[in-house]
């Protein structure tokens, strides 16, 4: 055998190496193919899950029908408007004994106020007394909450009676010490083409003759007041009732839920929370400019409720939502996105959204020209939440709420 064909036998017969990596590698083509199956299935289910859902999404009509309306950018929370905790200070009157009193008035030491249950209480000591019910039981759910009755703004007339404005059942006078109520003016009933859907808050002239109240919305009910917000039509009004002609007349329309009302001194004006634009007008309802409106304080840096008056001559405003500035308001971010609040309400319940709206508890004290002189502050609201208004008596300040199931008492004093 000659050196060259020796060459080629050897390479020939060259001893083959056998190792594992070409195994591994199968292996792990294999695996990483099986990966793609699973996640491709998946996938796919997924889609087919989904996909049913997003049809039933598009196709179902959402139950408001939102605007778009303007904001302006929140005032930085300094100055006046400066967080504190001040509202900590409170301590809170009568804990898990009544719930949502919206509205507190007192006839001297004795406190009233009307509750969830749709009841009218009367609050001596530290006790509780049944003064009436203006609905009928059963209460509680929120399917009963037109027939039970919700009893919102609470005054007091010069006759000692109680002016009370209740969301679905209407205006009445009732006799703290009997119990007796007559009703004013009834609750749904259509007023210039419009029905009384949400009354709310009232205010009394000092000889008793004229009666103004809010008419929140004519499309919504109080137990949908959060669709009302979002949808942010409108419809709301102010009107007057006469309680020698029993004439009932509109003051004012066209308003983005009008809340608390509150009458000025030479009454020829009374001052109205527009809630939703987070502002407080001033309708007048006697004198040269009947018929009127202008703004009392615009732009404010929460989301007004009910108004009474200070004892420094000024406005207490109850405010349970801020705009936070520095931070991130939802309800500003939403109002030029309807097509946001449509899809929300498609998915969510009211109940549920209320969780998402961030408890922050102010209270604030304004002066002619919409002054802010002081404010106190409850940041996620840990010792007074959800208020809706400031009543002030004898030196403290009574915080009314429209869900918690307690009053809040503050001591200025302490503050």
């Amino acid at each position: 055998m000659n050196e060259s064909a020796g060459l080629r036998f050897r390479r020939l017969h060259r001893p083959q190496v056998i190792t594992d990596e070409l195994p591994e590698q199968r292996r792990k083509g294999s695996s990483t193919y099986s990966g793609k199956i699973f996640r491709v299935t998946l996938l796919s289910l997924g889609v087919l899950l989904l996909l049913p859902l997003l049809v039933i999404i598009l196709i179902l009509e959402s139950p408001i029908k939102p605007e778009v309306f303007t904001l302006k950018e929140s005032p930085m929370m300094k100055g006046c408007w400066e967080p504190n905790l001040k509202l900590r200070e409170a301590q809170r009157l009568f804990e898990d004994q009544l719930v949502g009193p919206e509205s507190i008035a007192n006839i001297g030491d004795v406190l009233f106020s009307g509750t969830a249950d749709g009841k009218i209480v009367k609050l001596v000591g530290r006790r509780i007394h049944m003064v009436t019910r203006l609905g009928k039981l059963p209460c509680g759910s929120r399917e009963d909450e037109p027939n039970c009755g919700r009893p919102l703004g609470i005054r007091v007339g010069p006759n000692g009676t109680l002016f009370v404005a209740d969301a679905y059942l209407g205006l009445f006078e009732v006799n703290p010490t009997t119990g007796e109520a007559t009703r004013l003016v009834n609750g749904g009933q259509v007023v210039a083409g419009r029905k009384l859907s949400f009354i709310n808050d009232v205010a009394v002239t000092q000889d008793g003759k004229k009666v103004y109240f809010t008419d929140s919305s004519s499309r919504w009910q109080r137990r949908d007041y959060m669709h009302l917000i979002m949808e942010a039509t409108p419809d709301g009004r102010v009107l007057e009732y006469n309680t020698e002609t029993k004439e009932l007349t509109v003051v004012m329309e066209d308003m983005r839920f009008p809340n608390g009302i509150q009458l000025l001194p030479d009454e020829e004006s009374v001052l109205v929370a527009e809630t939703t634009m987070a502002r407080i007008r001033r309708v007048h309802v006697a004198g040269l400019n009947k018929g009127g409106m202008d703004t009392f304080v615009d732009n404010l840096p929460g989301f007004p409720d009910n108004i009474r008056p200070s004892s420094t001559g000024g406005y207490w405003v109850a405010m349970s939502a801020v705009r936070p500035n520095p931070g991130f308001s939802m309800l500003d971010f939403l109002s030029q996105r309807p097509w946001i609040k449509k899809f929300i309400f498609k998915l969510f319940s009211q109940d549920i959204l209320m969780k998402f709206v961030p408890r922050y508890s102010l209270v604030a004290e304004l002066h002619d020209g919409g002054v802010c002189t002081r404010s106190f502050h409850d940041p996620n609201g840990l010792v007074a939440a959800y208020i809706s208004e400031v009543h002030e008596h004898d030196g403290n300040l009574y915080l009314g709420s429209f869900r918690s199931p307690y009053i809040a008492k503050l001591d200025l004093s302490k503050v």
